[in-house]
């Protein structure tokens, strides 16, 4: 229980979750902290998860957790290991396509991270993005939600993560993790539009999005991208003119290199691939084993195999095992990569709405 993360309520900025005032919900939140203490002194606690960045019910708590009077103890502060807010996109339904919004994805993170940097007692604490979404109801399917089932959302997935990560290092914050509000419908369609990770026990592609990230190192390395649309233009307008072409990059004690690279735009139409090529340096002078996954409309991506069997509402147990194939995340065959002065390139092509993870091992013979 040491690893859990206590907290009290859920988004109590709004009146879907909490109808009492503001000094109310402190004197909750101070009761409960000081109760979950007492039985287990070294429990994880904080909170308080609001909706979006909080507003001024953000900055009350926060200055109430940092100095004020605690309402169960009397003293000043309540004990706070970690902070936590929501941060939503807002998708909308263009001539015929869905538009995603990450710049109110992004704008939300920014705020955050903002209010929480101006507090210096609580500027270094740990922040959990307790929902961190392109939109805010997990249960709603239909037409503009219908994004979920492939690559716009596990594209988006990995434009938002890398934003950020980018905007913790602006406001210098301690990011420790963003969540995902996602569920497992039972006895539901198909591919019912529902924001989840998985359709009858089949991964979607936003699932392996999410694998290929936990591939990545603890270190980040600096990258830049001719490609990429510039941080402040994203939180301002998104991304509705020419495409995102990212990458990050991280290394881990063992000296592997790895390397995900994302090709996004708001508008879930289609659009020619990008043609990419990827300088690495300072990678020593052995030769390097590189393996590749990637998440497209053709590789991890049980949608698009249902779709080519004529999206059957019940498949069989044949059709079931190729929809399994289809969805599982696989490496292409390693291939040897020369270092010439620690410098390596690579050039491949990343389609729309695709993500590709390289992984540049060490010491291959």
């Amino acid at each position: 229980m040491r690893h859990w993360y206590f907290e009290v309520w859920n988004e109590p900025n709004g009146p879907s979750y909490w109808t009492g005032t503001p000094e109310e919900f402190q004197r909750l939140h101070d009761t409960a902290i000081n109760a979950v203490r007492r039985a287990l002194p070294d429990a994880r606690v904080g909170g308080p998860d609001v909706a979006g960045s909080g507003g001024a019910f953000m900055d009350a708590f926060l200055a109430h957790v940092a100095r004020g009077k605690n309402f169960a103890t009397g003293k000043v502060g309540t004990p706070t290991d970690f902070l936590a807010f929501h941060a939503k996109g807002s998708p909308s339904f263009v001539d015929g396509h869905v538009r995603m919004g990450i710049a109110n994805h992004l704008r939300g993170v920014d705020t955050g991270f903002a209010k929480i940097a101006a507090v210096p007692e609580l500027k270094d604490k740990p922040i959990v993005i307790g929902e961190s979404d392109p939109e805010g109801c997990a249960a709603c399917p239909g037409a503009q939600n219908a994004y979920r089932n492939g690559t716009m959302y596990s594209s988006y997935t990995a434009a938002s993560f890398a934003r950020i990560w980018d905007l913790a290092a602006k406001h210098r914050v301690n990011l420790e993790g963003a969540l995902t509000w996602a569920f497992t419908f039972e006895d539901q369609p198909w591919f019912a539009g529902y924001r989840q990770l998985a359709t009858n026990g089949i991964d979607l592609p936003v699932l392996n999005v999410f694998r290929l990230f936990a591939r990545l190192g603890p270190e980040r390395l600096a990258t830049t991208s001719s490609g990429e649309v510039p941080l402040a233009t994203m939180i301002a307008d998104g991304v509705r003119g020419t495409p995102d072409v990212a990458a990050i990059a991280t290394r881990d004690a063992a000296g592997r290199v790895a390397i995900l690279a994302s090709h996004y735009h708001d508008d879930d139409i289609a659009g020619p691939a990008a043609q990419v090529k990827i300088a690495v340096t300072g990678l020593g002078g052995t030769p390097r084993a590189m393996r590749m996954w990637r998440v497209d409309a053709t590789h991890a991506n049980a949608f698009t195999a249902w779709k080519a069997m004529g999206s059957p509402i019940a498949p069989d147990a044949d059709r079931y095992a190729q929809l399994a194939r289809a969805a599982t995340l696989t490496a292409e065959a390693p291939q040897r990569i020369e270092t010439r002065g620690g410098r390596a390139s690579i050039g491949l092509t990343v389609p729309r709405q695709g993500v590709v993870l390289i992984e540049l091992e060490p010491g291959i013979r």
